[in-house]
């Protein structure tokens, strides 16, 4: 992508706010002198974005159109110095009180030293200006977010009737509130800089209860249970304690909270979860005391005099009456607790927090790209986009409509024991990553799935598991197989093939064996079968932008995966000869079901990074924390990582996605030969395009102009590295990173010499 953002000097600012989030962060004010394909760019990225966009062309109307509506980004045309002067304008907003949280961004022909710290580089690619705007929401609005809330987090401590302590790693006391102030008899002062061991302790506790403690706590596991405490006084009272680790920057604990109410205190106001958002990465400094590693609050807190908490009195105990309790929940009613005290500006602020929490998108990918790459972008404006392009009005074009086909018979049905010995020969080493999926299907006559699958369904035992016939196995493959294209360059059943097998390997590493039960990996090896079943060779922003009846039928969202799960189960559930499912008791086929639907849609990739980042923050940091803190030999806390059900739904995903797009990780041959196949499809996409008047979602991809080094190289990149490096870390896959990196050189060398091929031309 062509913008580059820098740290701005002027603060972090809460900036804009995607439409998904429903917060009225979306103010943005555009000063170009006159209108172009740059303006019209990010007008078209505004509304589709839902933000509220004003129009300036001078800068006096922008000073006033600012003055009066107060945006939360500026975008100033820099490019042309003749219409006006972008510095002074820039000086004049940051002079006004109220630009203090406002981004200004400056439009620049190219990257040279200037007074404007946020650039972005001319590009008027409507996606590029959609993804700068996202970008600067997703960077600058969610940190400022966390500053803002910090103050009233602080109020909600120190208005809880809870005794709240913070400790430092070295279980040094950084922190304690009023309710710990009153319960225990001690001032702060009297404890902040002091080691745990320093404070006098109850003999009433077990002699061994401190060093199981910190025995679980070590190892990142939360310890709850009863406490006797010593107050100043020298009595000793009795609590419910619960102490979590708070895991930081680096995977590491950073700091120890512990929560404790007197058993004997039934009426207090729980607030367990307050702990959670005191990880270094998101503490203001402002809240830094020069003590030794302190937190003092006191000055950032206050009471509402507006008689706001009354307003909210009613609502908040309807709040505190409900039994459903989910993590996010919890958080929701601790900051709408720390509401009904707090001044009105804390308050707004906390609605704002509240409404990010209540978004169901939390681990939204960062839509954008790093370098000034239209490869890279048209990947993600093909990929990850719904291929929706404004024309005028409101109104979108249309293509014809181009129904599925199903197979209108059946062949005779394949055993195992069938299998001529030349393909069966061909499959000897189908448990190698390096197995050549391209001689199965030269040895085949295009007809891999149904072999392939046949072996490695048998190697898993699926039949047995679905206790169904060997027969209605062979004849799902075989309808399952005739129901992809052979005319499709790179979707047909090689391609399926090639995701089962990899699929396949993956199961049979430890770490996934560790977390998955057999049920999940029949359903694994289902989903990879029929991932792509009936799959046109266009892309789901082809067929939105042609009005294609799969995408009218699944209101333009995940259209292709959607059908290909729907499809599949109609082709398997429609006849008793091929219903693998038929003799499985009805929870266990929901079960299954439900995880090949879920697999099938992960395999979408609008929601690429929100599945990499939810493995790498719900698995692979866990897991890491353990190891670093010496609890790589406790089996049992692994076991809790690896085997939850939310984790092994994630694990599932990553691993039929990975399966999915694995090519660059195959050996060189395989990997060349995959490349040209998938360009063919994308250089066919453009072609129709083309013919049709349809907008090109992938310009890049021009069969004349496209490097298909450059395309790589870009798709590697992006999507690839990150997920590979994660699941590598899970997995443990040596030999597939040592050919992701061949690979990547082969392509940069051809790239280097300024080859668009596949090969370099004979010496």
């Amino acid at each position: 992508m062509e913008s580059q953002l820098h740290d701005d000097l002027h603060g972090t600012s809460p900036g804009l706010c995607n439409k998904s989030f429903q917060i009225p962060f979306n103010n943005v004010l555009l000063v170009f002198a006159k209108e172009d394909s740059q303006s019209n760019g990010f007008c078209w990225a505004c509304e589709k974005a839902n933000f509220r966009c004003s129009m300036a062309r001078t800068p006096e109307s922008a000073l006033e159109c600012f003055l009066e509506k107060h945006h939360d980004l500026v975008i100033i045309d820099h490019r042309h110095s003749r219409h006006f002067d972008a510095e002074a304008l820039c000086r004049s907003i940051r002079a006004v009180n109220s630009s203090e949280n406002t981004v200004i961004v400056a439009v620049v022909k190219r990257y040279v030293i200037s007074f404007f710290l946020f650039r972005y580089v001319e590009n008027a690619n409507m996606m590029a200006c959609y993804n700068e705007l996202l970008q600067l929401e997703h960077g600058e609005v969610r940190a400022q977010f966390k500053l803002r809330a910090g103050n009233a987090i602080f109020t909600a401590l120190e208005q809880s009737q809870e005794a709240i302590e913070i400790t430092s790693e070295d279980q040094v006391i950084q922190y304690v509130n009023p309710a710990y102030e009153s319960i225990m008899g001690y001032q702060q002062g009297e404890l902040i800089g002091k080691e745990i061991i320093e404070v006098p302790k109850s003999e009433k506790n077990k002699p061994d209860l401190l060093e199981t403690i910190n025995s679980c706590i070590r190892k990142g596991k939360e310890w709850q249970g009863i406490y006797y405490a010593k107050k100043k006084n020298g009595d000793s009272i009795q609590q419910n304690v619960k102490i979590t680790p708070v895991i930081g920057q680096g995977g590491k604990i950073r700091h120890y909270v512990s929560i404790n109410r007197p058993l004997n205190d039934n009426n207090k106001v729980r607030c367990v979860s307050s702990c959670v958002f005191f990880s270094p990465d998101i503490q203001s400094s402002k809240h830094k005391d020069r003590r030794k590693g302190s937190l003092d609050v006191r000055s950032t807190t206050s009471r509402g005099s507006d008689g706001s908490s009354q307003r909210r009195h009613s609502s908040m105990a309807r709040i505190h009456s409900m039994t459903i309790e989910a993590p996010i929940t919890k958080v929701i009613n601790i900051i709408n607790a720390a509401q009904e005290s707090s001044p009105m500006p804390v308050a707004e602020a906390l609605d704002r927090v509240l409404e990010i929490l209540r978004t169901t998108e939390l681990y939204s990918p960062q839509l954008g790209t790093k370098d000034e790459d239209p490869h890279t972008n048209d990947l993600v404006g093909g990929l990850m986009t719904d291929g929706l392009r404004r024309l005028s009005g409101n109104e979108y074009i249309f293509s014809t409509k181009q129904p599925h086909h199903l197979p209108s018979h059946l062949t005779t049905p394949l055993s195992l024991s069938d299998i001529p010995p030349r393909i069966a020969q061909t499959m000897e080493n189908e448990d190698s990553w390096d197995f050549d999926i391209f001689n199965l299907e030269a040895a085949t006559l295009k007809r891999p799935l149904t072999y392939l699958g046949l072996k490695i369904f048998s190697r898993f035992g699926v039949c047995e598991f679905l206790n169904c016939p060997e027969a209605t196995l062979r004849s799902w493959l075989q309808v399952i197989e005739a129901n992809y294209h052979s005319s499709n360059s790179y979707h047909n059943s090689t391609h399926a093939a090639d995701v089962l097998h990899a699929t396949a390997y993956f199961l049979c590493k430890e770490r996934v064996k560790q977390s998955l039960d057999p049920i999940d990996e029949v359903a694994a090896l289902i989903a990879a079968t029929v991932h792509d079943v009936d799959h046109p060779g266009r892309t789901n922003s082809f067929l939105c932008n042609a009005g294609s009846e799969l995408a009218i039928l699944y209101n333009d969202t995940a259209v292709l995966e959607s059908h290909h799960a729907a499809l599949a189960f109609q082709i398997t559930t429609r006849d008793d000869k091929c219903n693998i499912f038929k003799n499985i008791e009805r929870n266990e086929y929901r079960t299954l079901r439900q995880a090949i639907i879920d697999m099938v849609l992960a395999t979408e990739m609008t929601k690429h990074f929100e599945h990499v980042n939810k493995f790498v923050n719900s698995i692979n940091k866990p897991l890491a924390a353990l190891e670093e803190n010496g609890g790589n030999n406790d089996e049992e806390s692994v076991k809790s990582v690896l085997t939850s059900p939310e984790n092994r739904i994630l694990v599932k995903r990553m691993l039929i996605k990975c399966a999915d797009i694995s090519n660059p990780c195959r050996p060189q041959e395989l990997c060349i030969e995959w490349a040209g196949r998938i360009s063919e499809e994308y250089f066919a996409q453009t072609d129709e395009e083309k013919r049709q008047g349809l907008p090109v979602v992938m310009p890049v991809f021009d069969r004349n102009t496209c490097s298909i080094p450059k395309s790589q190289i870009s798709f590697i990149d992006y999507f690839i590295t990150d997920m590979f490096d994660a699941w590598d870390a899970f997995a443990d896959l040596p030999n597939l990173m040592q050919h992701l990196d061949n690979n990547f050189k082969y392509w940069k060398g051809l790239d280097e010499r300024k080859l668009h091929s596949l090969r370099p031309p004979p010496e």
